[in-house]
């Protein structure tokens, strides 16, 4: 069932334009991780879902109510939408459980009693009963950030938005909070989340929305997104991955100058010694002394990875011609450095198009 349904929204600023053209919809009882570099619209979507930023155009349907149309209620619809801050957004002068009632009392019109007994319940619920008389200024991050999470049940949404609710907080104190909200995803709330923690990201949702490039560049589910996603920037991001690549346009290349840059590649990363050694073997052997000894296979493309996620260093070379694989059509002797060097390699050959790569070993 669908709840939001977004159809070509755009938000632009004087020197940028953040959501260039977004269409997507949000269902029911769906727990979205939205990732992505920063400045590429995650927390501009949020705003303009509760017109907290007015969309330059497009429109934005909420439970069949366009909320984007001047003429629409748009406080009686963000009663349907909590939202949470990085910020927190506490009321300094109230304590705990005022600043937890207070939205129901004078929006809902819940009486006094009644909004207390369920805010306490919602104050046991994140693990801060004991602290309803205390005052902002008293609690941790993390402990307001699981304020502000119970003041937005509170008003009983039908849907939640977090804009990076622990990106201000210590990293001890990112746990309390992922835990709260894991909880309300148990509980079936809809929720959408800007979020940098991957691993909180792939075990909490059904659906990751990866943005970039002034949209939602590729959407799906966790394992999809986090195991085999199909786009690079994806690929880049999700493995955070830094690059080295290089373009070879002739066998007169300056080789020597490369290694260098490829060997610096690998201490600014902190690769062991043997792995750069390796590294650079393999370049030797694969491209130097076989590839790009064959006329036909200019311009070659060479691309060195390293992954922060699993610190692993793959190489692959991409080049013209008929098939010629480096390890079974190459000179024995670097066939042999080449499987001493690396942990795995493959081979592919189509329409013209020669693609090795190998992982290198630690």
């Amino acid at each position: 069932m669908s709840m939001i349904k977004i159809e070509h929204l755009r938000k632009e600023y004087p020197n940028v334009t953040p959501l260039k053209d977004v269409s997507v919809e949000i269902n029911k009882g769906d727990v979205i991780s939205v990732i992505g570099p920063s400045g590429t619209g995650k927390s501009t979507l949020l705003r303009c879902l509760n017109q907290l930023e007015a969309p330059t155009s497009g429109t934005v349907t909420v439970d069949g109510e366009v909320i984007t149309d001047p003429k629409c209620d748009i406080s009686k619809v963000r009663r349907k939408m909590g939202m949470v801050f990085q910020s927190f957004n506490l009321f300094n002068n109230l304590n705990i459980i005022e600043n937890v009632i207070s939205a129901p009392i004078n929006i809902l019109k819940t009486p006094r009693a009644q909004a207390y007994r369920e805010g306490m319940e919602l104050l046991r619920r994140v693990g801060l009963a004991e602290k309803a008389e205390s005052f902002p200024e008293e609690l941790s991050g993390g402990q307001k950030q699981r304020v502000a999470i119970a003041r937005a049940i509170a008003m009983k949404p039908e849907i939640i938005l977090f804009d990076e609710p622990t990106s201000a907080l210590d990293p001890t104190m990112v746990g309390e909070v992922l835990s709260v909200i894991r909880s309300l995803a148990k509980d079936g709330m809809t929720m959408m989340i800007v979020t940098h923690e991957m691993k909180f990201a792939h075990d909490v949702s059904n659906r990751v929305f990866y943005m970039d490039e002034g949209g939602i560049y590729e959407e799906g589910t966790p394992d999809e997104i986090f195991s085999s996603p199909k786009k690079e920037k994806t690929r880049v991001f999700i493995k955070r991955l830094r690059q080295l690549p290089l373009l070879i346009e002739s066998a007169d290349f300056d080789y020597i100058a490369y290694s260098s840059k490829l060997e610096m590649f690998g201490k600014d990363n902190s690769l062991s010694e043997k792995t750069i050694r390796n590294l650079l073997l393999v370049f030797e052997e694969a491209v130097k002394q076989n590839i790009s000894a064959r006329k036909d296979v200019f311009p070659l493309k060479v691309m060195t990875e390293f992954s922060e996620t699993d610190e692993s260093v793959t190489f692959e070379a991409v080049y013209k011609g008929e098939s010629y694989d480096p390890v079974k059509n190459g000179d024995e002797l670097s066939a042999k450095l080449i499987k001493s060097m690396t942990a795995n390699y493959s081979y592919t050959h189509n329409n013209g198009e020669n693609r090795f790569m190998c992982e290198v070993k630690a």
